[in-house]
């Protein structure tokens, strides 16, 4: 039978991520809209007020306002051009109402922020979530060859640079259209002549805004991975501080991230010099075609085919339409940032994530596992071989076997981090390819070897087991795993905080919560990974005792290549190449000639050989010191 990962969910495209929030964009364009229709009457009163004081007399163009002027001025509403009180009245109000007319604008520039400002937020803080839950989901073999850097990097600073496109620039595009296409029909209706010189260089520019962009595109990809790469160094280096310590590597790690920091800055260097030659070749463009508006502009405005008001209007539109074309380069150049942004954590949204598998109508198994014929390949070579292995409810089974021979394998199959490729795993009657893996864990415990522990207290760290656990519970399952002592010795007790990845705590001590951590979660299927291998013997047998008197009450199996782990197991078995070699208990399989009884007698040689040594070294410290020599040599042992 085969067993596959469900697909993943739609690529990720700006159209989507925006379907929650296009009535606030809508809504900011229309702010948007309503600022321009109110910036675009400006130059047009001051055309006429310039014209009134020259005395072109272009207030009659405007007679509503040339009306309300001579009313407030005591003149007559014609031929006023030459009338002093007519044109100081008519500039005053001109000037007024400008002032009114910005200030309109200015709060519909604000809206238009906000609007954008709150879709935007909105926006990057559900691709956030669905970005984190997605990285929740995916299989555990994604991780096998995932990068931990990278992926922080995609979930921090691609995100905000997906959140800048999506808070100014989207409505700066629409805004660049709407004055082009707005403006463009003002300036020809002013003057055709004037109006065909000013759009001379503005396909130049557009062009070239392009370019830059596809241009861009391409060196910002080579910068965001060199700056992933960067975090990713280190991520690593702060995680695994204390080993590059032990082993004097911090020249040899500081140099390794100066060798990052070097590529990031010289890609961000490419990056800048491509954004300053655009950016000096668009301003000397833009100030080009200004030059170009104002000189012919003034030339017709001497030989008296344009006023000194049209003139004004005309510089003033186009400044108005050539700086949102010219800052066209800023946004593609966000723009494709956003793009290579969105690629990237498209990449991780459209990847296979785990099954979805319908919830078993049963809330606990009663911890009966079932294994027929069971196949799983990480590659091609199987790591477990066509395993069959029947395991009763309350049983508590020891696993051993040689690296490599598939002991933890089988731990994944069981929780559903890797898939297998044929046979059956069965929780009672359940296989566990066809349930919820959600279902499927909360059935199974696991202390692992390394545990993980987070950097918070005692108590938080044993709640992950079951949040709703008294402190009388906590200290219950604390004592179980022989974790009593360890608890005393720190005066918060249970509020005492462990630091990250447990790092105040020794390994056997972090072995110990991860311990009571599963023991509190009461599961019907207990499982220990190595979970032992830093305790000493006396504290493992008091760790197996307790495990013992819980029996029945739960299945227990316990992976170890220490012999004293699971020699008192119900049964024991024996894994080689991924297939079950042995099968008894302690006892029996000692008797038989095989694997288990080869491992026995190697541990019983390095057991005689570290006495030995032990005997020698405290007879060498002793030195016929009757007296000292018993207390000597228990230092030795110690």
């Amino acid at each position: 039978m085969s067993h596959t990962e469900s697909e993943s969910e739609t690529p990720v495209s700006l159209w989507q991520i925006t379907a929650g929030q296009r009535h606030r964009y809508l809504a900011a364009v229309a702010a948007m809209v309503l600022t321009n229709l109110f910036l675009f009457a400006p130059p047009l009163l001051g055309k006429y007020a310039i014209d009134v004081v020259t005395g072109q007399d272009a207030a009659l163009a405007a007679p509503l306002l040339a009306g309300i002027t001579a009313t407030l001025s005591g003149s007559s509403a014609q031929a006023t051009a030459l009338d002093p009180s007519f044109a100081h009245a008519y500039l005053w109000l001109s000037g007024a109402l400008i002032l009114l007319l910005t200030g309109i604008a200015g709060y519909f520039t604000y809206l238009r922020g906000r609007f954008a400002a709150q879709a935007s937020e909105r926006i990057v803080s559900a691709l956030r979530e669905r970005l984190y839950g997605q990285l929740h989901d995916l299989p555990a073999a994604y991780y096998d060859t995932a990068d931990t850097g990278d992926l922080v990097q995609r979930a921090s600073s691609d995100v905000e640079t997906l959140r800048v496109f999506l808070d100014t620039d989207i409505v700066e595009i629409a805004r660049t259209v709407l004055m082009v296409l707005c403006v463009m029909p003002i300036l020809f209706s002013l003057d055709w002549r004037l109006a065909s010189s000013a759009v001379v260089l503005m396909p130049a520019l557009i062009v070239g805004a392009w370019m830059f962009f596809e241009r861009v595109k391409v060196i910002f990809q080579g910068t965001d991975e060199a700056e992933a790469a960067m975090t990713a160094t280190l991520q690593e280096n702060l995680t695994g501080i204390r080993v590059v310590r032990a082993f004097n590597r911090q020249r040899f790690e500081i140099e390794r991230f100066s060798e990052r920091n070097r590529e990031f800055r010289d890609r961000n260097y490419r990056l800048i010099r491509l954004m300053g030659f655009y950016w000096s070749l668009s301003d000397m463009v833009a100030f080009t075609q200004i030059g170009i508006v104002l000189f012919y502009g003034a030339w017709l405005t001497l030989n008296g085919a344009l006023s000194v008001g049209t003139l004004f209007a005309f510089m003033t539109y186009i400044a108005m339409v050539i700086w949102p074309i010219r800052q066209l380069g800023r946004i593609l150049t966000d723009s494709g940032k956003a793009v290579i942004s969105l690629g990237r954590i498209d990449e991780v949204l459209a990847s296979t994530t785990e099954p979805a598998r319908p919830r078993p109508a049963v809330a606990r198994v009663s911890g009966r596992i079932t294994i027929e014929d069971l196949t799983m390949r990480y590659g091609s070579a199987p790591a477990l071989d066509g395993l069959s292995l029947d395991i009763a409810a309350g049983e508590t089974l020891g696993i051993v076997g040689a690296p490599g021979s598939g002991k933890s394998s089988l731990i994944r199959v069981l929780l559903g981090l890797y898939p297998y490729q044929q046979g059956h795993v069965r929780l009672d009657d359940q296989e566990i390819s066809e349930v919820d893996r959600h279902w499927l864990r909360e059935q199974i415990s696991v202390v692992l070897q390394e545990p993980f522990l987070y950097s918070r207290t005692i108590a938080e760290n044993l709640r992950v087991g079951d949040a709703a656990a008294s402190d009388a519970r906590l200290e219950a399952v604390l004592a179980d795993a022989a974790a009593t002592e360890t608890l005393a010795k720190f005066a918060a007790g249970l509020d005492a905080p462990v630091g990250e990845r447990g790092v105040t705590l020794s390994g056997g001590q972090r072995q110990r919560l991860a311990l009571a951590r599963a023991l509190l979660k009461e599961p019907p299927i207990l499982v220990l990974d190595d979970a032992l291998s830093a305790v000493d013997l006396n504290t493992e047998a008091q760790i197996l005792t307790a495990l013992r008197r819980r029996s029945g009450a739960q299945t227990t199996l316990i992976i170890a290549h220490r012999l004293s782990s699971v020699m008192h197991a119900d049964r024991i078995a024996v894994l080689a190449g991924g297939r079950l070699v042995q099968l008894g208990d302690h006892n029996e399989l000692r008797k038989v000639a095989g694997p288990y009884r080869d491992l026995c007698d190697v541990q019983l040689a390095l057991e005689q050989q570290v006495e030995a040594d032990l005997a020698g070294r405290a007879a060498n410290l002793g030195g016929g010191a009757d007296d000292g020599g018993g207390r000597q040599t228990e230092e030795v042992r110690s």
